[in-house]
């Protein structure tokens, strides 16, 4: 039996139907309220799989609450731990850190317990170090440095693995993965398609930084992979190209036929946007859009380095002008 938390989310939802066209085995999948369990319907309604999707096993149950997860855990074999909570409003940081960080030990925790087989982990590039100069590329190997700014939420992450990495010492089998943003169909109005949605409205600016991409079905291949292989207590980055924001906007601009980003914004215009951002939210109470974390990665300009994946796996990413070509030929 393979237990998947995060169900209901764009990698959980396109990972539970990979399981089952590839016959992995009995799936078990983790829920919290009904209505959510129509986004990962609606996923196999668009891969003409509803068939699948009748044999999952719904499970509700709370990555905070031990007694639902201790009967999911029920029968289980092996684990995908695709849960999290993204959100770079302060706001959220308390409840983002319980998620990612005490969420995870539970499941860490209930994995030991229940002598699970092996634990798939999905972490971030966020969690990963950074290099001081844009040339030197980031592998899994690059040192996390505490004394850098680190959103609320790259902090939650890498708590998150540094739980994952305590089960390895006590004797649990993982695997963890660090996607770049991840686009795939399905959720057309959250996470990385809402990029898409500006630009079909006409977002007319773009920064100087880079943004490192990846398709959910290369994501998802590479993690039932590295989970049937006998690879284990590593973690492998995920990212299929490191781009220019103009370039990526202006690509994404010619698939909707819409007018591309021609203004560049910098360092100075972005940081009175956030802090008008945070103006206005405390006068409305709205959540906040746009954080200075936001505004720092949008002037960030980091390169990923994918050779240990691709050599692990003799695998090869999906280009991001051909995954991108399909989801804006559904999101259309």
């Amino acid at each position: 039996m393979i237990l998947v938390t995060g169900a209901t989310g764009l990698v959980g939802s396109h990972l539970l139907l990979h399981l089952l066209q590839q016959e992995e085995g009995s799936v078990r999948a983790i829920y919290r309220n009904t209505q959510s369990i129509n986004k990962t319907k609606q996923v196999f309604e668009l891969y003409h799989a509803l068939a699948l999707f009748e044999q999952i096993q719904w499970q509700q149950a709370d990555l905070l609450d031990l007694p639902a997860l201790e009967k999911a855990f029920e029968g289980v074999t092996r684990v995908y731990h695709c849960a999290a909570m993204i959100s770079f409003d302060p706001k959220d940081e308390h409840l983002m850190r319980k998620t990612n960080i005490e969420g995870t030990a539970n499941i860490v925790n209930l994995c030991i317990a229940y002598q699970i087989a092996k634990l798939c982990h999905v972490s971030s590039i966020a969690a990963l170090g950074e290099s001081l100069h844009p040339s030197t590329p980031i592998t899994e190997k690059t040192e996390w440095n505490p004394e850098l700014y680190h959103s609320d939420y790259a902090l939650s992450k890498f708590g998150g693995e540094m739980e994952v990495w305590r089960g390895t010492q006590e004797g649990l089998d993982v695997i963890i993965v660090n996607p770049g943003v991840i686009f795939g169909r399905g959720f057309y109005r959250e996470g990385s398609s809402e990029l898409l949605y500006k630009v079909h409205q006409g977002f007319p600016f773009y920064t100087s930084g880079t943004t490192a991409v990846v398709s959910v079905e290369d994501v998802v291949s590479c993690m039932i992979r590295l989970m049937r292989s006998n690879h284990k207590n590593e973690r492998y980055i995920l990212v299929s190209d490191n781009l220019d924001n103009r370039e990526l906007l202006h690509f994404i601009a010619a698939l909707l036929h819409k007018k591309p980003a021609s203004f560049e914004i910098g360092r100075f215009g972005l940081a009175l946007a956030w802090r008008l951002d945070a103006f206005i939210s405390v006068l409305t109470r709205k959540k906040r859009s746009f954080t200075r974390a936001i505004a720092k990665a949008s002037l960030s300009r980091f390169n990923y380095d994918t050779s240990k994946v691709e050599q692990t796996l003799s695998f090869q990413f999906i280009s991001y002008r051909d995954f991108l070509t399909e989801l804006s030929k559904s999101f259309k």
